[in-house]
């Protein structure tokens, strides 16, 4: 029998192949990880509802009568903007506290088929945009664990579960990924569906994964997407990737430290496979402020009747972003959308020949101070562009991780995975806090 003593530092692959071999119960891992969270929850923060007595009954359930799904007796943190019908869902504001949906939202389902559980709801900034949230980065709690999934990435990396969900609208799973040391997968843009996600841009909204490797991100995705979308197991690659690498995004400023991580680790993976450097043409720099006109415009469209409601009780940061897209004219956003549309052509066709794209994560590691959740610039493009994308740990600026982020043209997420499984096999971080 696997002792239960430590099964909480299990990878999700570990833990499931654990649980089905009889080597350790359902009870036996939720027991460890509420443990886990009794001791460091303090200093984290990362749940918004957590309910030690309804783990260890999901979980109690499973032993009574366990099977041979992916995620047989596993408890998964979930996102807090998405509907669980056996707990509330807050999207992260006052004015939801207490809220209770009838019904899952798809991907909490699909979990639920996948012999998974909800262990809890992780913290997520206010309806999943900008404003910290009260999760701190577990490897030190005076900087930011980044956002808006910033519950579920410092759930994962303090080991409080062995994978959770999360959404991207911009960079709210590689960025908190990043910040936190743990693997973040962003799918292809709807290869996971959103029914039951709290909308912010329909154009954007992706919900994406946080694990401890690439291996349980294909598990955990493949999972909750779409059949057929994501593998749920790796194939090996015969050969080395070739890799385009993008050192810098247009209009950010890396950290120097942070740069000095990244191309320590390109000039580490170039000994073994082909990695070009390339650059974006200048014609393709307003990416930013695309991205930012559709998704403010949506915005106000999909909370606007809320806000007319409970303006007093939403933040700043929201009540301007909001007000910001209802000025935004239809003209202005159609221009936008169909920018979007030539860069998807553009940028799909830039990437034909090679596996993926290596960049960094973010602009350096997490910001001191818990007022800010960090700058999401370095995954603007992807997001806006609906490309698959992973953020690896691969090194620190003193005790706080640097992530190298891997994206490839939209439905290449299983070849992207195993480009990144590729890298994280000869770049090992050993991220848990």
């Amino acid at each position: 029998m696997t002792s239960n003593v430590r099964s909480y530092a299990l990878t999700l692959t570990e833990a499931a192949e654990a649980l089905a071999d009889g080597q350790l119960t359902a009870v036996e891992l939720a027991a460890t990880q509420l443990a886990r969270v009794r001791a460091t929850d303090a200093a984290v923060c990362a749940w918004e509802t957590l309910d030690a007595e309804h783990v260890l009954r999901d979980a109690a359930r499973w032993d009574a009568a366990p099977d041979a799904t992916a995620l047989g007796g596993i408890g998964i943190g979930v996102k807090d903007i998405i509907a669980t019908a056996d707990l509330p869902t807050t999207m992260g504001s006052p004015i939801f506290a207490g809220h209770r949906t009838a019904s899952d939202a798809t991907c909490v389902a699909r979990l639920r088929a996948a012999g998974a559980f909800v262990f809890g709801k992780t913290v997520t900034t206010p309806f999943a945009f900008m404003d910290p949230g009260k999760t701190r980065n577990p490897w030190d709690p005076a900087y930011t664990p980044g956002g808006s999934s910033s519950g579920s990435a410092a759930a994962v990396a303090v080991g409080h579960v062995a994978g959770a969900i999360g959404t991207q609208t911009n960079g709210s799973v590689i960025r908190p990924a990043a910040y936190c040391g743990v693997v973040g997968f962003k799918p292809t843009l709807n290869a996971i569906p959103t029914l039951g996600v709290n909308p912010f841009s329909e154009t954007f909204d992706t919900v994406g994964t946080f694990t401890r490797t690439v291996e349980d991100a294909a598990r955990l995705a493949s999972a909750l997407a779409d059949p057929g979308r994501i593998a749920g197991m790796l194939a090996p690659r015969v050969q080395a990737p070739r890799f385009a690498y993008l050192s810098a995004f247009p209009r950010t400023v890396n950290d120097e430290r942070a740069e000095g991580v990244i191309s320590a680790v390109v000039a580490q993976l170039r000994t073994r496979a082909e990695v070009v450097p390339v650059d974006i043409p200048p014609m393709w720099h307003d990416a930013k402020s695309v991205m930012r006109t559709i998704m403010l415009h949506e915005a106000a469209r999909n909370l606007g009747e809320l806000q007319e409601r409970e303006r007093v009780r939403m933040s700043p940061a929201v009540n301007a972003a909001l007000d910001e897209g209802r000025a935004i004219s239809a003209a202005a956003y159609e221009d936008a959308r169909s920018w979007r549309e030539r860069a998807l052509v553009f940028f799909t066709k830039w990437l034909d020949g090679y596996d993926a794209v290596l960049a960094p994560s973010a602009p350096g590691p997490a910001p001191r101070g818990l007022d800010t959740t960090g700058d999401p610039s370095c995954c603007t493009l992807w997001s806006l562009l609906g490309f698959p994308a992973i953020s690896l740990p691969v090194g620190r600026v003193g005790q706080m991780p640097i992530g190298l982020q891997l994206a490839a043209p939209q439905d290449c997420d299983d070849s992207l995975l195993a480009a990144a499984a590729w890298c994280g096999a000869r770049l090992p971080f050993h991220g848990l806090v």
